[in-house]
This record gives C-alpha cells, structure tokens and sequence, in this order.
C-alpha cells in the first residue's frame, strides 16, 4: 500500500531533524553484523552539567547522606547492593574483541559479562562515592578500561540492543568516576570506544519493538552527555521524542495511537498487528503490553531514565511526558496489584513482570510534581528494595526514592 502523506511528512521530518543534528553519523548492518563507522568528535555548543546522567551530584549527596544516618528505605537498599555480585572487588573483568549476541542472548558471547561488567563498574562507582572506599573507584576504573582495551563491535540480531543495554549504563559509571573522583589516566580512551563502538550503532534507531529503540536513545543521551556532544544529544532526543510518543498511547492521542517514526507502519491494520493485535486503546497502554509486561518495563525504564538526564540538563521533559508516564504506570501496576484484566485488554489475559523499573518515573511524578499515583505508590512499595534486571536497571530505590534533588 502506498505510504499516506502524512506518514510521508513525518518521515521526512524525522529524516530532516536528524541530519540538522547530528551530520556524518552512520552505521551499516547486515543480518549478522552491527559495523559502527567513526564519529568526529564536536564541539558542546552549550555546557552540560557534570556528573549528570540519570544522576547530579546533588542527588549522589542526597542518597549518600540518607545512607549515613542509616534512613529507610535507602539503608536497605545500600545493603542489598553492597551484598551483591556487581560490589564484590574480587571481580574479574570479561572483555572481548566481539560480543556476539543473538535472539534472546543466544548465543551469549560476552554478552551477560559485558553487560554485567558495565552494571559492575555503575556499582562501584556508587560505593564509592556512598563510601569513601577508593578501592570501589579503582574497580570501577579497571572494569571500564578492560572494555575499552579491547572491544571493537558487536554482532548477530540482538547486537543493536546489546549496544544499547550496556551503552546506557557505561555512561553512568564514568559519569561519577571522571567528574566526582576524577583521577582516570585511560578516560579518553574510554570516550573514544562510547563514540565509536557505541554511539554509531545507537543514534540511527531501529524499525523494531518500541523497547529497542528506547533503549538506543538512552544509551544516545548518556553517551551524548558524557562526551558534550551536542549535537547527538539533540539528535536522540528527537528520536526519543517520536518513539515515546509512539510508545503510550493517550487518549489525547485520538481514536488509535500515533504511527512509530519509522519502519512503514502506514495503516490502522498494520497498526494494530504491531500493537500485538490489540484493538481497543486506553490511557496507559503501551505497544508491548499485550506482548508481556517485561519489555513493556524496558521500555517504561529508558524512558523515565531520558527524562531524568534531560531534567538534570536542561529542558525537563517529564511535564511533557507526565500523562503518558502516569497512566501507563498506572495501568500496568494496576494489574500487577491484582486487578482482574478486562476482556478489552488483551483479550483478558497479561503476562506480568514488570520488574523493578517504578522509582525515577515514581519520584519525579509523584514527589515532585505531586500527582497521586496509588497503583504505582503500592507497588513501587511493595518491590522495595528494587535492585536490578541484570540488563541496565540498577538499585533505583537506593538511588531515586524520595529524592527531591535533580537540577
């Protein structure tokens, strides 16, 4: 079917408001192999602020103060993550040249131990500064700059959200390690391998589920505000823009969400069958909510993780995203509590688990622009401590519960 007019604009639009961004950024892909190209560095055309991605330093002062005077609900949550296997400083780094990594991680060739390995040097960087330990920054330190010895690329399908998992939680970690510790002899080496390996690969976007690209603009913000490139950041946050909006539907939206920024998605039909068949759209729903309640908690995670660094950098997008965020939280959290799911939904039938992904988007939402939020407030409770997914979500309750800091 021919592509309507107004698909057609919005298209050209997404494609002009990209090369305005970001000039020279490409990648090429085949079935197999996700080949990043080198992007020249640029020049910040404006300051960003430092350390400033998901977290400030205001925010770093915040959580570590409450853990000091051994306050709830962040003690516990300091307890878990210091018990785990990411805080152990025994910890061996696991790089390779080649992360190949398939459909649903298989096969795995390096892809759990990179993605575990960069949530490992977020963690220390955290226990660190919570603790004073320069041991934490020293293997936070060693961690990062085994990858950025030694990675190249990675490979198979699943390569671009691999490239993305890891790419938006590498950048939380040098974040604090070069701008609140500071002594860091290979950080440029570092910001040479998010810029080559990592940012070609995430900024274009994909045609796929909303969860994917998602994380690619995540991992594109981060990296884009760790190198003050400008530029990318603008680019990603453009592209996040549509796709979020793509992603939870409002009923402001009208009779059917809107169309995905791209992958030729034109009709009502088309639409639906993307929507995992679902027909009938209510404030809340989401393009993978009727796929499983994991992804859809991906997808929910990268968002409220951009909006964060965007609020932190200037130009907050949570009152723009504030219904979408609300309701779609809402909604899932509501089924998750144990509301019966209505024939409308799904057909009646969800597949729960939607992990530990509450707190940044219930603390901005709920503490500080003050919007109730009692399906979410009982869960978000409920699951306390949240720890991390093993993917790119990690000890948000230590980190965002209550915390009134974030500009």
């Amino acid at each position: 079917m021919p592509r309507s007019p107004r698909r057609s604009l919005l298209a050209a639009g997404t494609v002009l408001v990209a090369l305005l961004a970001t000039a020279g950024v490409r990648s090429t892909a085949n079935a197999g192999t996700v080949t990043p190209t080198r992007i020249p560095a640029v020049s910040a055309a404006a300051a960003f602020s430092h350390p400033g991605v998901l977290l400030n330093r205001a925010q770093l002062d915040f959580v570590k103060g409450r853990v000091a005077a051994g306050a709830q609900p962040w003690t516990n949550a300091y307890r878990q993550m210091a018990a785990s296997r990411y805080a152990a400083l025994s910890r061996t780094p696991a790089p390779r040249a080649v992360v190949e990594c398939g459909s649903y991680s298989n096969p795995n060739n390096g892809c759990t131990d990179e993605r575990e390995d960069a949530i490992a040097a977020y963690t220390d960087a955290l226990m660190w500064y919570i603790t004073g330990d320069t041991a934490y920054a020293a293997k936070a330190i060693a961690l990062m700059d085994a990858w950025s010895a030694t990675i190249r690329t990675h490979t198979n399908s699943n390569a671009p959200l691999q490239t993305a998992w890891a790419g938006s939680v590498w950048p939380r970690a040098a974040e604090i390690i070069k701008h609140a510790y500071g002594t860091w002899p290979n950080q440029a080496r570092f910001a040479t391998m998010l810029r080559t390996v990592y940012l070609p690969v995430v900024i274009p976007g994909i045609h796929s589920n909303g969860n994917w690209e998602l994380s690619m603009m995540e991992a594109a913000v981060g990296i884009a505000v760790h190198l003050d490139d400008r530029a990318a950041y603008d680019r990603a946050i453009a592209r996040f823009k549509l796709r979020t909006a793509a992603y939870l539907y409002v009923t402001a939206d009208g009779a059917q969400p809107k169309y995905p920024p791209a992958g030729g998605i034109d009709t009502r039909a088309e639409l639906i069958s993307y929507w995992q068949g679902q027909s009938t759209f209510v404030d809340g729903l989401a393009q993978e909510t009727c796929r499983d309640f994991v992804h859809t908690g991906y997808g929910i995670a990268a968002i409220a993780h951009v909006a964060e660094t965007t609020r932190i950098q200037g130009g907050d997008l949570y009152p723009e995203l504030r219904d979408r965020l609300r309701h779609a939280l809402g909604l899932h959290t509501k089924f998750e509590n144990g509301t019966a799911v209505p024939s409308s939904i799904c057909g009646g039938s969800v597949t729960k688990g939607l992990g530990p992904v509450t707190e940044v988007a219930f603390n901005a939402l709920h503490h500080r622009l003050g919007i109730a939020m009692v399906n979410t407030e009982t869960y978000t409770l409920a699951k306390r401590p949240q720890g991390s997914n093993n993917l790119f979500v990690a000890w948000e309750t230590l980190t965002h519960a209550g915390n009134p800091e974030g500009a």
